[in-house]
């Protein structure tokens, strides 16, 4: 096994659409830590026509920076470590280059089988174009239209229990075989189709698709209605995107040489990462990477079976129509401007705003200038956010139909999914990547970014991924979990701080929400001096007592108290009857946590629901409070007063 060689040196590559990135990982002692990272533009379009140019110049940028040697004299990587001058001891890569994996899915009913399907797909990196499904209100002549001008890059056709009616798979395999598919990527070969659906279909299925496409065959996605089984799809479409899609693109088969490992889609390799954290530190994690053009929402959330057994269930979830440049208009236009505004603490005009929007369309790789471009940009992202993770809970669901009778024609009519599995009380941590949050002037804009979009409840870790390692340490994971485990907790991820959040609501804003007692590390002393300049909007003397500090925090309050990633608290949070912390309405907790950038945050603005002031006075004022707490925007500099 990998883990168990004495590897030293190792060299990650992510290809991006845009940008090509590389790192450096290195052993030092006995510990692995990131040492240098490069990048370079993508080369798999013309002139180039050649990933791996982009690849050669990002490691060129690293051997520049370190003065040391990855590539010999003929443009190859130096997959021997010579010294600690030259060569490496492993290579590994990701790609999302020329598009990513993008694929369709077709299922019987939109709900059930074809919702497992995009799950399938969804989970093994891909993107997932449209979804076909015999309820799903087109007509077959619009089905087949659809497929032919998407083109995918594979189909995965699922759909009825073993032993069921082989009817309507039938159905889909005629729309399939009409529309007849040509390959994005190549010429000459099949475009291939996944079947993994009843049992009962296969020969049916392979006679009516036979000469159209190549045929693989896996397991039933849902074997009974009671069972997922997701595994076998998703490495067969893993499979065969590195057999089939990787082979197409320009370059790619001499990457495929170079890499020591399976060379993984970008949005897999991050899912694979998220999973590895949430085993390595047994934890329930949501994760979003947005995107200039997609948001894609991942999460680990533990489930219990028939039988009392705990398993953790991952979900992935990409929308597409969500970005913060290329898809920046989508946003605008599907949250609505009332929506986006209720984010901005300070009155602006609609048409300066829809100015900012038509600019960045127009500019998509410029990033905000004025304060009140990057605050409306930041609002902006609180609705692409949100509106991805809405998007996620309706996919991250138990099964449905399990206490349906067996038949098809018993929940075609049925179009709710099964319950969300995404349980905010039970979430420890949260991690935020893509731009807007990596590179947020202030970490505590990144806070307060998820902290809105994501309503996070009970007691919630805020991080952000640094420079997005993800990917590369994803398909690392698959070779030396050590080390990408070890570079992603001291490299890769920010600790933003923890908030602490009841659920539950009062009549009116200043009612008490909870008491607090922070046994806190540094006397107050210590802690006047340590944090000067945190520029908190309130006296600590009046509410710390030495170690001590005690707060009442009412009802559309956020309180946050600066505390170091490195330093402990011991936290006592008391609510009122209509407050939950976890425990129950009114049931005290108490729990060690640590912090972060923007420390620990008592968020009182209320729970299921959340709701912002509807009188305009009432809510920039309360807007400018929260960031006044939060440290978010220095709004003085617009004449803002406290």
């Amino acid at each position: 096994m990998a883990e168990e060689k004495n590897l030293k040196t190792i060299i990650a590559t992510d290809c991006g659409s845009t940008t090509t990135k590389a790192i450096l990982v290195e052993k030092q002692g006995d510990e692995y830590r990131l040492i240098k990272r490069g990048e370079a533009p993508t080369t798999v379009e013309a002139p180039f026509e050649d990933v791996t140019k982009g690849v050669l110049n990002a490691i060129d940028e690293v051997e520049d920076l370190t003065g040391r040697k990855f590539i010999d004299e003929n443009g190859k990587l130096i997959k021997e470590r010579k010294s600690d001058k030259e060569g490496m001891d492993i290579y590994v890569s990701t790609s999302s280059a020329g598009g990513g994996l993008q694929m369709m899915v077709a299922g019987v009913v939109k709900s059930m089988t074809a919702e497992s399907a995009q799950r399938a797909a969804l989970g093994a990196g891909a993107i997932v174009m449209d979804t076909i499904a015999t309820n799903d209100g087109r007509m077959p002549y619009e089905r087949i239209e659809i497929i032919r001008n998407l083109r995918p890059d594979m189909i995965l056709l699922a759909g009825g229990v073993d032993g069921g009616t082989t009817k309507h798979i039938a159905e889909l395999a005629e729309i399939i075989a009409g529309a007849n598919p040509r390959p994005r990527l190549g010429i000459g070969y099949k475009l291939p189709l996944i079947y993994a659906g009843n049992v009962d279909a296969r020969d049916l299925v392979k006679d009516t698709i036979k000469d159209k496409m190549e045929i693989e065959i896996v397991d039933n996605i849902r074997p009974t209605l009671e069972q997922e089984n997701l595994g076998p799809a998703s490495e067969k479409i893993h499979e065969l995107f590195m057999e089939h899609v990787m082979q197409q693109a320009p370059g790619y088969p001499k990457l495929m040489d170079w890499a020591d490992a399976p060379i993984m889609p970008t949005p897999g390799a991050v899912g694979t990462m998220m999973q590895t954290v949430s085993e390595e530190k047994d934890m329930t994690i949501v994760g979003v990477d947005i995107g200039g053009a997609t948001t894609d929402i991942f999460s680990v959330f533990e489930i219990e079976d028939d039988e009392g057994e705990i398993t953790k269930k991952f979900n992935r979830t990409v929308s597409a129509n969500l970005g913060m440049s290329y898809s920046v208009s989508n946003v605008f236009t599907e949250a609505g401007m009332e929506n986006v505004m209720r984010w901005v603490p300070i009155d602006m005009k609609e048409k300066d705003l829809r100015n900012i929007v038509k600019n960045k369309m127009i500019r998509p790789t410029t990033i905000p200038k004025a304060l009140k471009s990057l605050i409306f940009e930041q609002g902006l992202a609180r609705e692409a956010l949100r509106l991805a993770f809405e998007h996620h809970k309706t996919l991250a669901v138990g099964l449905k139909g399990v206490q349906q009778q067996r038949t098809i024609s018993d929940v075609f009519d049925q179009q709710e999914s099964g319950q969300t599995l995404v349980n905010m009380m039970d979430l420890d941590m949260i991690i935020g990547s893509g731009g807007v949050l990596s590179h947020a002037p202030r970490r505590n804009q990144a806070a307060y970014m998820l902290m809105d979009a994501f309503l996070p409840e009970g007691i919630t870790q805020l991080t952000v991924d640094s420079i997005f390692m993800m990917p590369q340490l994803g398909v690392l994971s698959q070779v030396h979990k050590k080390a990408a485990t070890q570079v992603f907790e001291r490299d890769c991820l920010i600790y933003l701080g923890t908030s602490i959040v009841p659920v539950g609501n009062a009549k009116r804003y200043g009612k008490k929400a909870m008491e607090v007692t922070i046994e806190y590390p540094l006397a107050r002393e210590e802690f006047e001096e340590k944090y000067k300049n945190e520029n908190l909007p309130y006296d600590i003397s009046e509410i710390m007592n030495n170690k001590t500090i005690k707060k009442t925090v009412n009802y559309g309050e956020i309180f946050r108290v600066p505390l170091k990633r490195e330093e402990e608290a011991v936290v006592t949070i008391n609510p009122t009857k209509r407050f939950d912390i976890g425990e129950g309405k009114g049931n005290k907790r108490k729990i060690r946590v640590t912090g972060g950038t923007a420390g620990l945050i008592f968020d009182a603005r209320g729970r299921k629901p959340f709701n912002l002031p509807q009188d305009k006075k009432e809510r920039l004022e309360k807007l400018i409070e929260w960031s006044q707490a939060m440290n978010a925007y220095p709004l003085e500099r617009l004449n803002i007063e406290k």
